[in-house]
């Protein structure tokens, strides 16, 4: 005769603040993760802006290469 036991997998007693921890532990997780990967999708762009900063020393001029580097990159990864 098989004897089931219902104690197989014993409940922890978590109270709701931890479980409050997890979840805003789990968003920051996220939205670092999505950061890091935007970041590292535009590493081309920041780039260019970089050297363009540098040789023109304007902002305006490195922010439209960053501009037009960022929307070419994100025309020809559709293209694909």
């Amino acid at each position: 005769m098989w004897v089931v036991s219902t104690m197989a997998f014993p409940i922890l007693p978590i109270g709701y603040g931890e479980i409050i921890i997890f979840l805003v532990l789990l968003i920051i997780g996220v939205i670092v993760i999505l950061l890091l990967k935007a970041v590292i999708h535009f590493i081309l762009p920041i780039v260019a802006a970089v050297v363009v900063w540098y040789v023109t020393h304007s902002l305006i001029y490195a922010g439209i290469a960053f501009l037009v580097i960022a929307i070419l990159q994100m025309l020809l990864r559709r293209g694909r």
